[in-house]
């Protein structure tokens, strides 16, 4: 835009050269052509001189501009060298610092693997003094006198010892894990009832882990029937049974009112625990059934933080409106819900986790399976991220073997659970002792402290720890 002195400048200019030609053409007596000539003439070496002077004034404002951006790159350009020469020593220090820490990890591995060496060593000489022992030949040890000769023959005989205690182990084993045989729908129909009219329906608790710290962070409640020998009911052999014959929610109710029982114990020494319960469709379906439910569950709505009710996927794939309903009265009350019996990937976490889902349980066999890929919408080692941005912890299930923990831990998935870890184990009764010989400090510690070690078998642990004890004894030699 054009300055008001500059304007001025031109008035200025363009009335001095029409006043020169103005006294020319009326004192000199010049005729009015020349008279404009000279006036045109005058205004243009007017504008000329402005113009040179003009120009002289900015290139003096310019080159002042130009001096001072000069100092001001000169700044930035030793600011830069200072920056740099900083970054350099901090890369110095980095490096340094892993070379430090390379040499350390160096060592340490060394320190392992001679740790690892030792080991195996130590195995190898447990592994010959047990078949010396179970050979039957004494163990090298110094003469002793004729009345104490005895003793060294104890320890074959302490070894058949051992190993009754082992196969008496193991054959509950065998029974509890392995349904009875050739029984007709109407025994194990029987069976039920008779087991809920007697009380001897059983709680088995299988450990849920942190990976890979495999620290117990929940239990599964797993339910088991003993009928009148004794014999065991999985739940698979009695479900259907019990569903067909309408008993399925008398059955939910009382394993229910058994999971708080257990809770409690355990919530004791661990606030933190928590406890999966199965609820059967059915009872989510039938209102009177799961109006009892309810009010149970209102009565311990405490309780719901680690209280987690457990469906299968294809319960949450056939909800109609009861079943809605229901699962919105228990979201409603704080209790969050899981998913087992996945049978594919095809999981909607939006959905799940509006209706209450905190926990999906996949078996590790189809989290690693391949052909899953493009079977479902989402890669499995994706899955854990998709679950966890709604809310949801995916726990790998089934797991039976450290290479499938391994493969797990690329797909970032915080919770496992299999027998790798532990099986189902039976739930002591309150008030039961250990083992006959038990001292009375630890029979008071297992019936007050509902401690989590109550659900292990009971008469595994001390022969083992014996039998280990004076292995480990026998390996270290007389002393002297």
């Amino acid at each position: 835009m054009i300055r008001i002195s500059t304007i001025f400048i031109a008035i200025c200019m363009v009335l001095v050269a029409a006043s020169l030609g103005l006294v020319l053409y009326s004192i000199a007596g010049i005729s009015g052509t020349e008279s404009a000539i000279v006036a045109l003439t005058a205004l243009t070496f007017l504008i000329l001189y402005n113009a040179v002077s003009m120009r002289l004034r900015d290139r003096t404002d310019v080159g002042g501009q130009i001096a001072d951006l000069s100092r001001g790159t000169a700044d930035l350009a030793r600011q830069v060298a200072e920056f740099g020469r900083r970054l350099a020593a901090v890369e110095g220090r980095v490096v340094s610092a892993n070379s430090a820490g390379a040499d350390r990890i160096q060592a340490i591995v060394g320190e392992i693997n001679e740790l690892g060496v030792l080991v195996k060593e130590l195995a190898v000489s447990v592994a010959g003094h047990e078949d010396m022992l179970s050979s039957g030949v004494p163990s090298a040890a110094p003469p002793a006198p004729k009345p104490e000769d005895a003793p060294p023959k104890q320890p074959p005989a302490a070894a058949a010892e051992e190993k009754s205690v082992v196969v008496v182990a193991a054959a509950p084993v065998k029974i509890v894990e392995g349904p009875a045989p050739s029984r007709s729908q109407a025994q194990i129909l029987t069976a039920v009832k008779n087991a809920m009219e007697e009380n001897r329906i059983d709680i088995y608790l299988q450990p849920m882990v942190t990976l890979p710290q495999r620290k117990v962070r929940f239990y599964e409640a797993v339910t088991r029937l003993r009928d009148d020998k004794d014999q065991i009911l999985s739940a698979d052999d009695f479900i259907g049974v019990a569903e067909a014959a309408g008993l399925i929610g008398r059955i939910d109710h009382m394993v229910m009112l058994r999971c708080v029982q257990v809770l409690r114990r355990l919530m004791v020494r661990n606030k933190d625990v928590g406890v999966f319960c199965n609820v059967a469709a059915a009872t989510l379906g039938n209102p009177t059934t799961f109006a009892q439910c309810l009010d149970f569950l209102e009565a311990n709505r405490a309780l719901a933080p680690s209280l987690v009710l457990e469906f299968k996927q294809a319960t949450f794939r056939n909800l109609g409106p009861i079943e809605t309903e229901h699962l919105a009265a228990l979201a409603q009350r704080g209790y969050r819900f899981s998913v087992d019996h996945v049978a594919d990937l095809r999981i909607e976490p939006r959905e799940l986790a509006d209706r209450g889902v905190r926990f999906i349980k996949v078996p590790a066999s189809l989290l690693l399976d391949q052909r899953q890929t493009s079977a479902s919408d989402i890669h499995p080692s994706d899955l854990s991220d998709l679950l966890g941005r709604f809310g949801i912890d995916l726990i790998a299930e089934r797991i039976e073997g450290e290479r499938a923990v391994v493969d797990l831990l690329d797909y970032d998935v915080r919770f496992g659970q299999g027998f790798l870890f532990a099986p189902p184990r039976p739930l002591r009764p309150e008030g039961a002792s250990a083992t006959a010989a038990a001292s009375p400090g630890k029979a008071q510690d297992s019936n007050g402290s509902g401690k989590i070690a109550s659900v292990e078998d009971p008469g595994l642990g001390p022969p083992r720890t014996t039998g280990n004890a004076a292995l480990a004894r026998r390996a270290a030699g007389p002393p002297g």
